[in-house]
């Protein structure tokens, strides 16, 4: 088995309903690949962690290095791996756009990624990485 994480930019950002289009032909696409792993879309930037075989991962990759919604698409982990981080996650997500969030929710979403990336013990270089860019992304947007 193989992970990889990237992250991009949204060439442009991206509402509720493009991010659920978006994640219904992933979700899609990854079960039928037997893909995993978990995608991020946080004020206009996208950290996602993708797992399964080697070639299905890689193809799908190259499949969003071309997607015209993703600009500056950046590869900065891979790793053979023998177990998935995320096994029974095909994707999450939760709604949470500038037009309808209030700071309350947006602080909350915020103390819940970090949590999240606190309890997970990743079993890999790539995961180790993708949580730690995780809490990068988030510092560093201003609110």
């Amino acid at each position: 088995m193989y992970t990889l994480t990237y992250e991009s930019t949204a060439v442009n950002i991206m509402t509720s309903s493009e991010m659920e289009s978006l994640l219904e032909e992933a979700r899609t696409h990854n079960k039928s690949k037997d893909i995993t792993g978990c995608l991020i879309y946080y004020k206009g930037k996208f950290v996602q962690l993708l797992e399964g075989d080697k070639k299905e991962v890689q193809e799908l990759y190259d499949r969003i290095k071309k997607d015209p919604r993703h600009k500056e698409v950046t590869l900065f982990s891979e790793d053979k791996i023998i177990k998935r981080t995320f096994p029974n996650w095909g994707m999450a997500y939760y709604p949470m756009d500038e037009e309808h969030t209030n700071q309350y929710e947006l602080e909350q979403f915020k103390r819940n990624l970090i949590l999240l990336s606190d309890l997970v013990e990743p079993t890999n270089l790539t995961a180790k990485q993708f949580w730690k860019k995780i809490k990068t992304m988030i510092a560093e947007s201003p609110t």
